[in-house]
């Protein structure tokens, strides 16, 4: 079986550095990894994609022909990547590889809350399938920041329904400081209110409810950091990946 590995995050969280270096970091213990861009007005992507949905679907294009400006092109992008998503799967399955390595849209909005995206996820092999979701480092620093970034993240994990798992991404970035508090609110949402509570009024009220109603489903977040600079967690990844579809086995270097 070949895995399906979704890298999301909104714009400018790494998701296509991250892609770059776990290719990267693959290759070098022996594993295949096939990198797939879902992104049609991704521009100066840092890697060569193996498969690229450019190759059928432009912004650009798409602006021209339509005569629209960017925001109503990347809708209908996104609806064309979904009735293209047979035939992309008829390109993935010619490869053999132990990972797809898939880099979403820098618009997550489109990608999250369109039916479109389901339905790609739902073609090219819903069982095979596990996000990364990336948390921005900037934004998770501020505690009303990290809860939006939370609230993102479990909208994308209940609207997918497939294994999931989150990553605080560029963490070379931080401070310890910065991973430490984090991490603490991650695992202690009592931590989180606290801090929430020194802030303005508005954000102060708005985050506290939004973190006592992720309470009430018993929503959880596990936060690995990860850096592409340095390659800090990428097994950490890999270990994800192997532990929910293999057991825990690593796979056999090729």
């Amino acid at each position: 079986m070949t895995v399906n590995l979704y890298f999301v995050g909104t714009a400018g969280s790494g998701k296509s550095t991250l892609v770059k270096e776990f290719k990267l970091w693959m290759e070098r213990q022996g594993f295949a990894p096939v990198t797939v861009n879902l992104d049609p007005g991704a521009e100066n992507i840092p890697y060569s994609p193996d498969i690229d949905i450019m190759d059928w679907i432009s912004l650009q294009g798409v602006m021209m022909e339509h005569g629209l400006g960017p925001n109503g092109a990347q809708i209908v992008c996104s609806d064309m990547i979904a009735m293209n998503a047979l035939e992309l799967r008829e390109v993935m399955d010619t490869y053999s590889c132990d990972y797809f390595l898939i880099d979403t849209p820098g618009q997550i909005e489109l990608f999250n809350f369109r039916r479109s995206s389901q339905e790609v996820v739902q073609t090219l092999g819903k069982d095979n399938s596990m996000f990364v979701f990336i948390f921005d480092p900037i934004l998770s620093k501020q505690p009303s920041g990290y809860v939006s970034l939370l609230m993102l993240s479990a909208t994308i994990h209940y609207r997918f329904q497939v294994p999931y798992m989150s990553v605080l991404g560029k963490s070379d970035i931080l401070s310890d400081q910065d991973i430490k508090k984090i991490k603490e609110w991650t695992k202690n949402f009592d931590a989180l209110e606290t801090d929430l509570a020194s802030m303005e009024t508005l954000e102060k009220e708005v985050g506290i409810e939004q973190v006592r109603g992720l309470q009430q489903i018993s929503f959880k977040e596990i936060l690995t950091p990860v850096s592409a600079f340095d390659w800090v967690g990428l097994e950490d990844i890999y270990a994800s990946v192997q532990d929910y579809f293999y057991g825990g086995d690593d796979l056999e270097s090729r």
